[in-house]
């Protein structure tokens, strides 16, 4: 039985407590298809959101939120509200310790200390090498949202903290699986940058130049959705596994059956 699905307006709603929502549907397959609207829907987390923000998202039919926070994550930002007949699965897509001091240190540190971590292209390729660390320790996590998907996860919202790297990789992963353009995944993840959509910068520190221009640019590659990020992913893929498709297949343990599901999902018909 085809379950009837909300029809979603394609002008954005603005969300005063949830960063960086959006609807993926429109994006173009390579077999000229497209995502179908009001499938698959990712944002920053949503613990902040308003009455409003939460009687909008009730409108959408979700049948799972999909949390990539972890541990640490949620103690400082709270649980997402809850959403009426709505599954929220908190899948951690990094360790709550890792990164912690380095973490610390951006929120706290002077200068001089945020120079030494991050100056002379350091804080890019951290982040290129946490996007490539995510495709090869996290494919049980990447696996399980997909299977969930194809099952009965759908309409569904993937959100981290920002909605930027690891709900923008979860994302990127399951347009790669329906078969979207890599040129409309790469467009879509650095829609993030939009302003209105980015994760505000926070500083603990009280020192006269926490948020200098200087300081804001070292912070800059930490809080940018470059593509060069997504970009170090698919080579990650292909240098593991040789294809997309055998990553999939093989690292993703989808099987044929399980993506024609995905497929018929969320993906307009032939």
């Amino acid at each position: 039985m085809t379950q009837q699905l909300p029809q979603v307006p394609s002008t954005e709603p603005e969300l005063s407590g949830v960063r960086n929502f959006r609807d993926v549907g429109g994006l173009p397959t390579v077999d000229g298809r497209s995502v179908r609207f009001g499938r698959l829907f990712r944002s920053g987390h949503l613990a902040h959101a308003t009455e409003e923000d939460a009687a909008f998202l009730s409108t959408l039919g979700l049948h799972t939120v999909f949390d990539f926070r972890n541990q640490a994550d949620r103690k400082v930002e709270g649980a997402d509200v809850e959403l009426p007949g709505v599954r929220n699965v908190n899948i951690p897509l990094n360790d709550p310790a890792d990164g912690k001091e380095f973490w610390k240190l951006v929120s706290s540190g002077d200068l001089e200390q945020l120079r030494s971590v991050l100056a002379d292209g350091k804080a890019a390729a951290r982040m290129s090498d946490s996007y490539r660390k995510m495709i090869v320790e996290r494919t049980a996590e990447h696996s399980r949202v997909l299977h969930a998907m194809a099952e009965d996860s759908i309409p569904a919202l993937m959100h981290c903290a920002a909605g930027k790297d690891r709900a923008g990789l979860s994302i990127a992963i399951s347009l790669l699986a329906v078969g979207v353009e890599r040129e409309a995944i790469e467009a879509d993840y650095v829609k993030s940058n939009d302003p209105h959509r980015r994760y505000k910068v926070r500083r603990s520190s009280t020192a006269a130049d926490a948020m200098s221009p200087e300081v804001m640019e070292l912070l800059s590659p930490l809080f940018d959705a470059r593509v060069e990020y997504l970009r170090a992913a698919f080579e990650t893929i292909e240098q593991s596994w040789g294809t997309v498709e055998s990553y999939l297949s093989d690292g993703l343990k989808l099987s044929p059956e399980t993506r024609e599901r995905l497929r018929e999902r969320l993906v307009t018909e032939a």
